[in-house]
């Protein structure tokens, strides 16, 4: 069956990445495997609606009216509004990142970041995503997700960022037992030799694990510190989830 307009619209548009936000027509011609005449008629249309703009250097992006026609219905729109006053107590108290993502298939989605100059190196990236067995966030949902998703993450490769990140099967379905009977989990140098990640899981009003909220500080003694104020963040946003 012939590929549809719509269709090669979404490959251009999945073709940029919070790493690289701007590609020339080229690269975008490459990336999607469409013929560069066919890029260039499709981007030039989509810029006419604002839905890609131009830089002035030729170069292309996500245009502004794309991100105001998704920010309007966004499916964690709820879920940021409710955190995001105990999101910032978080961050005013750890002084370095306070973030929260959910789960998407296999991988994990920050939909919200608050940061301070100066602090610990951090990976993740609002609209960014991690695989579930790297983070902090990703090990407390895999730890929550059906069974069935947990055996294929289990049997699939992982990928090392550190010599602490887990790429051992055994190994990480004890961690994931771990925490679901501690109710965080404690990454001390899986994404980055300096930095320690701690999540612990947001509930809804069902007492479904919707999200994880967690913090990314040094890798130093003072990391466990953060678990109890994240659990009472936790709490308040899960008490704010189920007022709406």
């Amino acid at each position: 069956m012939a590929e549809s307009v719509l269709d090669r619209v979404v490959r251009i548009l999945a073709a940029f990445s919070t790493d690289e936000p701007a590609l020339t027509v080229t690269q975008l011609s490459a990336r999607t495997g469409l013929h560069l005449a066919t890029t260039s008629r499709l981007v030039r249309q989509l810029t006419e609606h604002a839905l890609l703009a131009r830089d002035a250097d030729g170069r292309v992006r996500i245009g502004v009216r794309l991100w105001e026609l998704a920010a309007r219905a966004a499916p964690t729109r709820g879920l940021r509004e409710a955190a995001m006053p105990f999101l910032e107590d978080l961050h005013a108290v750890v002084g370095h990142h306070a973030q929260l993502a959910i789960r998407e298939g296999a991988e994990v989605l920050f939909v919200e970041r608050l940061s301070s100059p100066g602090a610990v190196i951090n990976y993740s990236q609002v609209a960014g995503r991690l695989p579930l067995h790297a983070s902090s966030s990703g090990l407390v949902l895999l730890a929550c997700a059906p069974a069935e998703l947990q055996e294929q993450v289990l049997a699939a490769s992982m990928p090392a960022y550190t010599p602490d990140t887990i790429t051992d099967p055994r190994r990480l379905r004890r961690v994931l037992a771990e925490v679901r009977r501690q109710g965080y989990a404690f990454n001390a140098g899986h994404l980055h030799p300096d930095a320690t990640g701690v999540a612990v899981p947001v509930r809804d009003g069902a007492g479904q694990v919707v999200a994880a909220v967690s913090v990314i500080v040094p890798n130093d003694a003072a990391a466990r510190a953060t678990i109890g104020v994240l659990q009472t963040t936790a709490r308040g946003i899960s008490r704010s989830l189920s007022s709406h």
